[in-house]
């Protein structure tokens, strides 16, 4: 007699993902229904097992249709209709600032000020050619218009168009002469140190010291005025515009080659 064919139960028809999904099925907010584990062992519907997976793809797609742009974009807009809602505040304001640019909110006068202080400029110089016989000083801003220039504007003076527009970039340009030193007293250590604080507290008069963002002192000749005006910048003469100096450079010309000196004169 033959033997009789085991009845196979119907978990055996699906397969090991299904049943895993099935068995960890989990619960949504606010669910009253219950997830139904498939037995491994025991007899069961198809119905009854493939409910689950029906159920779970129903609620997928609700969520789905629920998070969609469409619903979300008619949520928004029943929000802002809403009064008093934060939403509606919120999306009113940003409606506004979108509507008017920041520019068209300050003046013309503000705008430009604050496109200059963004923008980068370049630094000032100080030249510094100190020789045996004298101490020039001279102070250089990058070029730009007398009329930008606040040191060059005079109170109770009006200033013409055409000398307004004219570039300017050398502020003060002085020598131990101008300040009453004459012959041999010109090149000496004294000089060159007056000459400096003369020159420091001009700036500071004329409000040059507030233009002032960078300063580079740039140094010439091995005279005594090298010396004499690095004392006065390090000293309380120059405590103005101590903060802003940004670099030291030696411009110093040394001869490479070229024509054959003069012979030096000799003394007895």
């Amino acid at each position: 007699m033959a033997s009789k064919t085991p009845i196979r139960t119907i978990s055996n028809y699906v397969c090991h993902t299904c049943r895993t999904k099935l068995r960890h099925q989990a619960l949504r907010p606010f669910s009253t229904t219950t997830p139904r584990p498939l037995a491994d062992d025991g007899p069961s519907s198809v119905d009854d097992i493939f409910s689950g997976i029906g159920t779970q793809r129903h609620n997928r797609r609700d969520a789905n249709l629920r998070n969609s742009p469409e619903n979300q974009y008619q949520r928004d807009q029943a929000a802002r209709r809403s009064p008093g809602s934060a939403s509606s505040t919120s999306s009113e304001l940003m409606n506004a600032l979108e509507d008017t640019s920041f520019n068209s909110l300050l003046t013309n006068e503000t705008a430009a000020n604050l496109d200059a202080i963004n923008r980068p400029q370049a630094a000032h110089r100080l030249h510094v050619y100190a020789t045996k016989h004298n101490t020039h000083l001279t102070l250089v801003q990058p070029p730009r218009a007398a009329s930008e220039t606040a040191s060059l504007r005079v109170a109770g003076t009006k200033q013409s168009a055409t000398e307004g527009k004219k570039v300017v970039d050398t502020l003060i340009s002085l020598s131990t002469g101008n300040i009453g030193f004459k012959k041999a007293g010109r090149g000496s250590f004294d000089a060159a140190f007056q000459l400096a604080a003369f020159v420091l507290r001009q700036m500071g008069e004329k409000g040059m010291t507030n233009e002032i963002r960078e300063l580079q002192v740039v140094l010439r000749g091995f005279g005594a005025g090298r010396e004499a005006v690095t004392k006065a910048l390090l000293g309380t003469e120059g405590r103005g515009v101590r903060g802003k100096v940004r670099a030291v450079v030696d411009a110093t010309r040394l001869k490479q080659g070229g024509p054959r000196s003069k012979k030096p004169r000799r003394l007895g």
